[in-house]
């Protein structure tokens, strides 16, 4: 089979509402993950680690500092005429905002006429998740169709979470694709699995242009890749899926291999989190063979120090990034961002912590998301008084989880 020619777009657009405060003043792909990371890392990383090269983030959503992280960490060479390169919305097809994925694209049909290629790579921007998709590629041109969608397996009880892929059987052709059903049919291997959509798609360059085009003139049209893109190709009998358990990233282990992620939400935000700290990682950050790139921060090492009493800094179970100065206090199952202070005698348990935060002498943060450039004063207490925290005006959700928008000063 002739190499092809593969062009990677990057879906960034998205407002993320349902991760508000987080997205208040940032895109969804730009929310910050793991302590050094930001969502769209493990996109452009897993792309960038596939063997593309020319990548494009088609960005939208009050994108200042996604297309600043963009521009400044995902440099390639000009040389060999690589590039990942942030694309705002320019209303080349009249006064309007994109109006869904899928219009997103093909108000950006001159990156695909500019570039001309054989194949084309669509990637959401804000799952965690590694994944090579050269295999998904091969995979899809040998079945000759012109649309594969990335499938990964899902309890049949998260079905209406999920856009669910059904197969003709004894085949990689999609019979059906349904989108969130409260009646799916398990898996003949696995009943008790389905085939949820990953939101990642495989094309023909040329059936892809065909089909935004041809759902452009749709009035009836969400102008949605999974939406309306891929139920097209469904019903003309033209899409496969991809199962992800046929994917083995180098590196991986039984317990990472599969994993993948949708952090749409507070709690699944925090509960990813919690899959990095745990003793044998549910996702394991620390793969060298498929490594997730992110910004060098220009930052001195953390340091754990005691206090003016000689009291211990202690951390257990935690991740914490450069920068990060904790004098006698206490941390326990935490993601620290970037350049955090925790003073004497706090207590911080169950949080993730973003860049800059100073957290006071004394104060104590339980089971919450803390924002980037906060002052929780001394003595101050977050996620003990969920009354208390409401009436601040924090986010607490319906688990219990507390979230401080950013710059908050906390007493």
């Amino acid at each position: 089979m002739t190499r092809a020619k593969v062009f990677g777009i990057v879906l960034a657009g998205g407002e993320g509402k349902r991760l508000m405060p987080l997205t208040e003043d940032r895109a969804k792909p730009a929310v910050p993950f793991g302590g050094d990371y930001r969502l769209i890392d493990f996109a452009i990383s897993n792309l960038i680690n596939s063997g593309l090269r020319q990548i494009v983030v088609l960005t939208q959503y009050k994108s200042h500092s996604l297309d600043r992280h963009v521009s400044q960490v995902w440099r390639m060479s000009s040389l060999l005429g690589t590039y990942v390169a942030s694309v705002p919305a320019q209303q080349r097809r009249g006064k309007h905002w994109f109006m869904g994925s899928a219009d997103a694209i093909y108000q950006s049909l001159n990156l695909i006429n500019d570039e001309k290629p054989d194949v084309i790579v669509v990637v959401g921007a804000d799952h965690v998740y590694r994944m090579d998709f050269s295999q998904m590629i091969e995979a899809h041109r040998e079945t000759g169709l012109p649309c594969t969608v990335a499938g990964i397996r899902q309890p049949i009880g998260l079905a209406p979470q999920f856009g669910v892929i059904e197969q003709e059987a004894g085949s990689d052709r999609i019979r059906r694709f349904r989108e969130k059903p409260l009646d799916a049919v398990g898996l003949p291997d696995s009943p008790g699995e389905v085939l949820a959509s990953m939101g990642n798609y495989v094309f023909d360059a040329d059936a892809l242009v065909e089909a935004v085009i041809r759902d452009a003139e749709r009035e009836d049209s969400s102008h949605d890749m999974g939406g309306d893109i891929v139920p097209d190709f469904v019903a003309r009998g033209e899409a496969g899926v991809y199962d992800f358990i046929r994917n083995v990233v180098p590196g991986s282990t039984d317990r990472d291999r599969y994993y993948w992620r949708d952090v749409g939400t507070i709690e699944s935000y925090f509960e990813a989190h919690r899959d990095l700290i745990a003793p044998l990682p549910v996702f394991n950050l620390y793969n060298r063979d498929w490594p997730i790139h992110s910004q060098q921060v220009n930052q001195p090492p953390a340091k754990f120090i005691r206090d003016a009493e000689g009291h211990a800094g202690v951390v257990t179970d935690s991740i914490v990034s450069l920068g990060v100065v904790i004098s006698g206090a206490t941390v326990s199952r935490t993601v620290l961002g970037p350049s955090v202070v925790v003073e004497s005698g706090a207590l911080v348990e169950d949080a993730v912590v973003f860049e800059r935060t100073s957290i006071g002498a004394g104060a104590v943060v339980r089971r919450a998301i803390i924002d980037k450039d906060v002052r929780i004063l001394p003595g101050a207490r977050v996620g003990v008084d969920h009354e208390a925290d409401r009436a601040r005006g924090f986010t607490v959700t319906g688990s219990g989880i507390v979230v401080v928008g950013k710059g908050e000063v906390v007493d």
